[in-house]
């Protein structure tokens, strides 16, 4: 049977993007994205708890990232799940990230709303780091 990873996010940057490059030169960007929940509680009590997914985009995606987004932009994002691996003081560690391949930003100043390049929505395959 096939698998399927996918995610969709809608939530607000918790930082500006950063552009980082891998050892071969590649540029890819990095950003977090806070998805805040609420429910109530047996007494109807309104409780809210925030959800901080490390993201990751790459290619032409990325490039939109770093051109649309900034911290608080409230954003809607597609993409997968993946976990590197990695050893730290002679433990083995994990670190899970979003890495997106379609991005779209959902709040828009009236300047933006006149210029459409300035809220594109990317389709872009995810590169291998």
């Amino acid at each position: 049977m096939p698998g399927l990873n996918r995610v969709q996010i809608i939530g607000n940057l918790g930082a500006d993007p950063q552009q980082k490059e891998t050892k071969n030169g590649t540029k890819f960007t990095i950003f977090s994205v806070a998805v805040n929940r609420y429910w109530k509680d047996a007494k109807g009590e309104t409780n809210k708890r925030t959800d901080w997914f490390n993201v990751e985009s790459w290619g032409k995606t990325g490039e939109i990232c770093m051109k649309i987004l900034q911290k608080g932009t409230l954003v809607y994002l597609e993409g997968e799940l993946r976990t590197s691996r990695y050893e730290k003081e002679g433990e083995t560690k994990f670190f899970t990230k979003v890495v997106v391949n379609r991005v779209q930003k959902l709040d828009y100043s009236g300047k933006e709303k006149e210029s459409p390049d300035t809220h594109e929505i990317s389709d872009g395959a995810a590169e291998e780091e």
